[in-house]
């Protein structure tokens, strides 16, 4: 349930905002909690648009969550109860929303649900991926072991997601300010000069035309050029949110030129991660096979692995069904998970080919970032060329021809 309020903050000023509480004495006591004195508590229905509008902006970052877990383990080896727990990390959180959520979820593990039914209830923060090894690590009874299982993981995951954002963020960047510049000269620079150029009554060459053209289009129309792409990015995002865009997008990705060997190098890395992880916190391995296809995060190999779990349900060994997609799967890791289906140290084995692709991975963003400095460099010199040279050439054509 969704309750508006309004209460007091230690400094006595007025807050308002919308709480979710199983009933209205849970969300009383999860605002105290939060040191606020409630002034007014009423059930909506409904959101109003700037909560809406704020929540969009929300969000608990992925080192919350992996302190949150290092933490939890570590209360938990220390015989800390699972209540007493989540109430002293949740006096440690700054972030309010993440605050919000574990006092939610201290409520709802006081009122006697598990910590993983308690966790399922915000999927947004806690994916289905942790719920389902903590539900494991619940049912083993080994909880602080698993929980540091998911802290390593979380910090892994982030390390790798985050070198490759950073490795396509300067080009991206750059990029669009050579867009931005160029169309700022298009639009104010370049008129007047063409304008001079015009009044030598020569005729003029093919990229003096061009550009010409380029800047008449940008100064007429830029309006329209912008909500072409405008919605071009939204037809273009709309269509990769269905079945058959999604598959087209995440086949194209494999398939792009040296980013496409770097793509298949993160799933094989978040494939070895994710199922050693699961594995390790004793999930078995049909469950474990679907978590990590549900949440790999490509539809290629997604396929590949619910193909290969079908194949493992019928008595197959994991490695002899996953060596039928050896462009997917190259044979080393085929061969390193056979090894370790035979010596029974499954995780173990995945846990070093996961570290293998993630030093791969870590190769090839540094390559690349060094690769494309220069790459924007003739790129932008490209077109500072051009642009000099259509301003330049009719001058020349005049001068040459006195």
């Amino acid at each position: 349930m969704k309750f508006n309020y309004q209460a007091r903050t230690k400094e006595e000023k007025t807050q308002t905002g919308i709480i979710e509480a199983g009933s209205r004495e849970s969300a009383i006591e999860i605002l105290q909690r939060l040191d606020l004195v409630v002034i007014f508590l009423e059930k909506t229905s409904a959101i109003p648009f700037y909560a809406r509008t704020l929540k969009i902006f929300q969000k608990v970052k992925v080192k919350e969550l992996t302190l949150f877990y290092r933490q939890l383990s570590i209360l938990f080896e220390a015989n800390v109860s699972p209540l007493d727990s989540l109430g002293i990390l949740a006096k440690q959180i700054i972030n309010p929303l993440f605050k919000e959520v574990i006092l939610q979820v201290e409520g709802d593990v006081k009122g006697g649900e598990s910590l993983s039914q308690a966790l399922g209830k915000h999927p947004k923060v806690f994916f289905s991926f942790y719920v389902n090894v903590v539900k494991a690590g619940e049912a083993t009874g080994n909880l602080s072991d698993v929980l540091k299982y998911l802290a390593d993981h979380a910090e892994r995951e982030y390390n790798l997601t985050s070198k490759v954002k950073g490795a396509f963020t300067y080009p991206i960047a750059i990029f669009a300010m050579f867009l931005v510049v160029g169309t700022l000269m298009m639009i104010f620079v370049v008129p007047q000069l063409t304008s001079m150029i015009q009044e030598l009554g020569q005729e003029l060459p093919m990229p003096t035309r061009v550009l010409i053209f380029v800047s008449n289009i940008l100064r007429s129309w830029l309006w329209l050029v912008v909500l072409i792409i405008i919605g071009l990015v939204v037809a273009i995002g709309r269509f990769v949110r269905t079945p058959n865009g999604r598959f087209i997008l995440d086949t194209a990705k494999l398939k792009i030129p040296i980013f496409g060997e770097l793509f298949k190098k993160i799933y094989l890395a978040r494939f070895s991660e994710n199922l050693r992880t699961l594995l390790k916190g004793g999930i078995s391995i049909l469950k474990a096979l679907e978590i990590t296809g549900a949440v790999i995060g490509n539809k290629i190999y997604e396929n590949i692995i619910k193909e290969a779990r079908e194949k493992v349900r019928i008595g197959e060994t994991i490695s002899i069904a996953l060596s039928n997609y050896p462009k997917e799967i190259p044979p080393m890791v085929t061969q390193m998970v056979s090894v370790g289906e035979k010596t029974a140290q499954l995780d173990i084995i995945l846990d070093k080919v996961a570290n293998f692709y993630q030093q791969d991975v870590d190769r090839m963003v540094n390559n690349m970032t060094q690769l494309i400095e220069p790459i924007m460099i003739l790129i932008l010199g490209g077109g500072v060329g051009f642009l000099i040279t259509s301003i330049l050439m009719p001058i020349y054509n005049m001068t040459s021809g006195m």
